[in-house]
């Protein structure tokens, strides 16, 4: 395992313009581009960490089916023999349900991939004591910090979307660690979900043997992310070693300062990767001029309540509502709104279309259901 942080390859944002007909192929020349089979050990197990956001598909809410198709295909390209792809669920989003309406259990079982859902029964999760000093996971966890154990000694590669976020502005390659290291109570982190992330990264450097990114920009997010959002065709993907440079290149893009956004803004300081855009080299094709002009922090009726509860006048109940059981309250009031109300008022006419664009062909091969 890695105790030091490996700084050789920060820096370095490899981007390419894609299409339907060529996205595939684009995905096996970024791999290319980025000489991955040269920087990881291809004698270990390779995890691809795929984001489910949401058991129901929408644009840019999780993983591309073509981008976890692409990356696999690309990685057995290259030789990548021990591939096998990483999901989680959460309180309100059911992991099986969502592999297969994310067209990923297709996939898995078409190219012989296994599979795994990380907070399933019988995973083995350990306690694990991190070498570097937190900034605050110690603290929301003090009974100990439990992570995966099937993710020590691997290479990763985690599979964002280019989207927004209401609580952390921009999801990313960041966040995309926050489902596969923290347990079902990982919300206890929101109220400093920014340096939870950092301390997150400071993890990852220790237990993997390398860390890479592949971010998916064809759709992307915008608006009260993960889920409510509305979607632009954009046709970009990002790959890169270093999590906050990828992370900050997409926050430059959707029209964020980096340095604005505090995960990012920490993360440079504590020398975990390089937010400073002038500082960051893209290798391949250009994004200059892209500013999307994306809206910051907007919020839906659910997360405005969630940040009451965090930062705002129920801080002082904060342990009651999401330590004991009235918890529950909160996950059947989140369901309730995002399933039943926006889904099927608002989200639905967005996900047709999606179908209507130029990847609603590629959307009907992956048997992504049409609403």
């Amino acid at each position: 395992m890695i105790n030091t942080v490996d700084k050789s390859k920060f820096g370095k944002v490899y981007v390419l313009k894609t299409s339907p007909e060529f996205v595939i192929g684009d995905y096996a020349r970024l791999l290319e581009l980025s000489s991955i089979n040269k920087h990881l050990n291809q004698d270990i197990k390779t995890l691809l960490k795929a984001n489910i956001s949401w058991q129901h598909y929408f644009p840019a809410c999780s993983t591309a089916p073509w981008q976890l198709d692409g990356i696999i295909r690309g990685l057995r390209s290259l030789d990548f023999k021990n591939l096998e792809v990483a999901h989680n669920g959460t309180v309100v989003v059911n992991a099986h349900e969502g592999k297969k309406n994310n067209g990923y259990l297709g996939i898995e079982k078409r190219l012989s991939v296994k599979s795994t859902v990380l907070d399933d029964p019988g995973q083995n999760w350990i306690q694990y004591k991190p070498k570097q000093k937190m900034i605050v996971l110690d603290k929301i966890y003090p009974e100990g910090i439990n992570i995966p154990k099937k993710l020590l000694g691997t290479n990763i590669i985690h599979l964002p979307t280019v989207k927004t976020h209401v609580f952390t502005t921009i999801t990313g390659a960041m966040k995309n660690a926050f489902g596969g290291l923290l347990h079902q109570n990982r919300h206890w982190a929101h109220t400093d979900i920014h340096n939870t992330l950092v301390d997150l990264l400071k993890i990852q450097y220790e237990i993997h043997e390398n860390i890479f990114a592949v971010m998916d920009g064809t759709f992307v997010g915008n608006g009260p992310g993960p889920r409510a959002m509305s979607f632009r065709v954009k046709n970009y993907i990002l790959a890169s070693y270093d999590q906050v440079a990828i992370d900050s290149i997409s926050a430059k893009m959707m029209g964020f300062d980096p340095l604005s956004i505090p995960k990012l803004r920490v993360a440079h300081e504590h020398g975990l990767g390089i937010a400073k855009t002038n500082e960051i080299k893209i290798i391949g094709d250009s994004i200059e001029n892209q500013n999307w002009n994306f809206t910051r922090n907007k919020n839906t009726f659910a997360s405005k309540v969630q940040k009451m509860i965090y930062w705002g006048p129920f801080k002082p109940l904060e342990k009651l509502l999401l330590r004991t059981p009235l918890v529950h309250l909160a996950y059947f009031a989140s369901n309730l709104y995002h399933n039943s109300f926006w889904l099927r008022f608002i989200g639905k006419k967005r996900v047709r279309n999606a179908f209507k664009s130029e990847w609603g062909k590629l959307l009907s091969m992956y048997k992504i259901s049409k609403p």
